[in-house]
């Protein structure tokens, strides 16, 4: 909790998003291989409700159908590797998008101007830790969240600011772990496919961001990342939110199952 305590005095900044009445349940679009399956057969419930993206998901013809209305980038890499040709053509997407979408991006990254109807909004990427109370104070001040190992906790937890009592998560497969394994250069392989077909530079950069890891700490960060969903889990049943995962097959074992 000190340690929050301090982060929070060095950067005071809450997000920048103003809760409203939300009538509809959000629907969270991750980008595991499920979502393929998600998106055949529950394209009348994706049509019908506030939907939210992550990642590279405006790289996918999907993207200008299903017309998000919102957009989670967390991940510094999408914002110091303006030379990626796969973040170039994400940011060209979203530059084309011809529909009103507000673009989540961290405090402190440096994000490309649109000519578009797109809206960013800041949010605070800062772990807030220690007993629940100060934990769920930070939380509904909007001051941090639980630590974001992946963008699926900022997703939750912008869903949770915006004021959606109910969320549904799809393509939240998390099942790295059957992918993990070590070859006998002792480097860590992981595979970790998604519900779209990735060009072979985005697969070698990801080969090669794993290389430089040991199991250990691949596995810590599993761990971080499962824990958040439990925190997020107790804290949304304090305010009365329903979480669903609407996941076939995912391994994040916090959150009810539910169909959308």
């Amino acid at each position: 909790m000190i340690k929050s305590i301090v982060k929070l005095l060095m950067s005071p900044r809450r997000a920048s998003i103003s809760p409203g009445h939300r009538e509809h349940p959000l629907i969270i679009l991750g980008n595991g291989p499920s979502l393929a399956q998600t998106l055949e057969h529950s394209h009348v419930a994706l049509t019908k409700n506030p939907l939210l993206a992550v990642n590279f998901f405006a790289n996918t013809p999907v993207f200008r159908e299903l017309q998000p209305e919102f957009y989670v980038l967390a991940d510094p890499h999408f914002f110091n590797n303006s030379e990626d040709p796969n973040v170039k053509r994400l940011m060209e997407n979203l530059n084309s998008a011809t529909w009103k979408m507000t673009l989540f991006v961290p405090f402190g990254v440096k994000c490309p101007q649109f000519d578009n109807e797109i809206n960013v909004e800041r949010f605070p990427m800062k772990a807030m830790e220690g007993p629940d109370w100060f934990r769920h104070a930070m939380f509904t001040g909007r001051l941090g969240m639980p630590r974001p190992r992946n963008v699926l906790i900022p997703s939750i937890m912008i869903g949770i600011w915006l004021g959606f009592s109910e969320i549904y998560i799809c393509g939240a497969d998390h099942t790295w772990i059957k992918t993990l394994s070590v070859n006998d250069r002792n480097e860590v392989i992981s595979i970790q496919p998604h519900f779209y077909k990735e060009d072979d530079r985005e697969l070698e950069r990801q080969r090669v961001d794993y290389l430089k890891i040991p199991l250990h700490k691949v596995l810590e960060s599993q761990v971080v990342a499962f824990r958040a969903y439990q925190i997020l889990q107790t804290y949304a049943l304090s305010k009365g939110i329903k979480i669903y995962n609407a996941t076939p097959g995912s391994f994040i074992d916090a959150f009810e199952r539910k169909n959308i």
